[in-house]
């Protein structure tokens, strides 16, 4: 079968004359009705078409959904923002309900379910008319769409705690009723990756030969063996990590600097990753991401024309100092674009700093001091000297990784130190690993604590797993830093007032299940 790229997926649908956004507009519902006039169901061929719309959908982030889902734990601060100041009181635990970012968190996730669940109903159609390959083939198409789909659940509920299960393009009975715990959504994305395993590729991502980079049965496990983390159900979480591992068929990238700039995308670490292109072309279709909020306001590139950023997120002086004790170096001047500026404070606060510390990368770009933040993400950051001659875009075409092998071998020891029995290695061994990359020495007999630094160490800045972890063991001690106190009401946003405000009748004389059913309902 012919191998696809799915960023080359997304530029067919430009060639054949239709434009990306009529990929996305093939998921959507019109007056109850899927628009499905330009498919013919009939054929078989055409049955990639809304999988291809769903991947489109999930490739299509809105720049703010990652800086929200990731600011608030003690490894991140938001820079400070004028023009974005509720997003900077959010990282202090001062919530705003009227603030957009919140609003569009909820819509976009919400929109992209429903079109995902458009998407099933598309290929359910094809089923009708398909022989039996075809018919398997349309299996593993929705299973890879329901893969997506728990991301999206998954997201909301760490978010908003009590959130709707979806999963129909026309969800009126599910909205009647009401919103689902935060437990419940868990186990049915247990559920649903335990349906999704058995018609997925046994395979890494990038081992896909027909649509490179696409969800396997592994992405399924880990999005299972983190639903379960959420539930504390630690046995669960071993079960699934422990099948990731036991497949052998994962390993770390070996360089970590590389892991997160050209040379390491679709690694064999990578479980599950948004791709991003140029197409290697100077000018015309591209699909990028937009990095520039994580990047530096100001920086000399050691390409030319190469943009800055917007200053808007930044490894927390916490963080920092907590690896400088650590003697790391290869995962601090990896994670961290230093400035002249936040190095001078640093030592002034009296933080030995080593001598690899530097305001110039590792691939030749200076970081000048700015007026927003100290420090930068090196992890959202690509050299100038990889991007594609002709493009400028602060990281343009960069791949934004979601989940990756490191964290699950952290889990994975995690539930060991918790009570679990492992299926697969040690917790030391699962930790050891990590650490070896790292340059860090073997530890002997590891404890929860120590995994939970681990964590800290490797995964800051991604996804707000540190944020996650924090609150389910209520370390508020830990989130509680440089003026912050954190408490028990502050583990989860208010829900958008925008949303409470299109309700017809005050939202004080209606209970919690009817306003979010009526939220919801706006989405349709």
């Amino acid at each position: 079968m012919k191998k696809y790229s799915l960023t080359k997926l997304f530029l067919l649908c430009l060639i054949f004359g239709f434009g990306v956004s009529s990929c996305s507009e093939k998921l959507e519902e019109r007056q109850g009705q899927l628009d499905t006039g330009d498919l013919d169901f009939t054929n078989a061929s055409n049955m990639i078409q809304p999988l291809i719309g769903a991947y489109y959908e999930f490739a299509t982030r809105g720049w703010e959904e990652p800086l929200l889902l990731g600011v608030r734990g003690d490894d991140v601060n938001a820079g400070g923002l004028g023009d974005q100041q509720p997003f900077a009181d959010t990282d202090m635990y001062s919530y705003d309900k009227d603030y957009w970012m919140y609003n569009s968190l909820w819509n976009v996730h919400y929109n992209d379910i429903i079109n995902m669940n458009s998407a099933i109903l598309q290929i359910e159609r094809f089923k009708e008319f398909a022989n039996a390959e075809d018919i398997d083939r349309a299996d593993q198409y929705i299973a890879e769409i329901k893969v997506l789909r728990a991301w999206f659940h998954l997201n909301l509920a760490r978010t908003w705690e009590d959130v709707f299960i979806i999963t129909s393009n026309q969800p009126e009975e599910e909205l009647e009723q009401g919103v689902s715990s935060k437990a419940a959504v868990m186990q049915f994305i247990s559920d649903e990756m335990d349906m999704a395993i058995q018609n997925l590729p046994d395979a890494r991502p990038n081992e896909r030969t027909d649509i490179q980079g696409g969800v396997t049965q592994y992405t399924a496990y880990a999005l299972k063996a983190l639903a379960h983390q959420e539930l504390e159900n630690y046995q669960e979480v071993a079960n699934a990590a422990g099948a990731i591992i036991s497949s052998g068929k994962f390993s770390l990238y070996p360089d970590f600097y590389q892991l997160f700039k050209k040379p390491g995308e679709l690694s064999n670490e990578s479980l599950f990753e948004i791709q991003y292109s140029d197409y290697g072309t100077e000018a015309g279709d591209a699909l990028y991401h937009l990095y520039a909020p994580f990047g530096p306001q100001n920086w000399t590139p050691a390409r030319e024309n190469a943009q800055s950023g917007w200053g808007f997120y930044e490894p927390s002086d916490k963080w920092i100092k907590f690896m400088v004790d650590r003697g790391e170096e290869t995962r601090l001047q990896t994670s961290v674009l230093f400035t002249d500026r936040g190095i001078a404070e640093l030592e002034a606060d009296g933080t030995e700093l080593p001598a690899f510390v530097s305001n110039t990368t590792p691939s030749g770009d200076v970081i000048n001091d700015y007026a927003r933040a100290k420090f930068a993400s090196g992890k959202h950051y690509l050299p100038s000297i990889q991007l594609t001659d002709g493009r400028n875009n602060y990281s343009a075409g960069k791949n934004l990784i979601v989940i990756r092998y490191a964290e699950i071998l952290l889990m994975y020891a995690e539930a060991l130190t918790l009570g679990a029995n492992g299926s697969a290695i040690s917790a030391d061994e699962a930790v050891n690993i990590v650490r070896d990359r790292a340059g860090m020495p073997a530890l002997s007999g590891v404890t929860h604590e120590q995994v939970l630094d681990e964590k800290f160490a490797e995964l800051a800045m991604e996804w707000g797993i540190r944020y996650y972890d924090m609150i389910r063991h209520d370390k508020y001690g830990e989130l509680s830093y440089d003026g912050r106190n954190f408490t028990a009401d502050k583990e989860y946003l208010p829900y958008p007032q925008a949303q409470l405000d299109a309700l017809p009748i005050e939202a004080t004389a209606v209970d919690r299940n009817t306003v979010m059913n009526d939220i919801l309902l706006q989405l349709n």
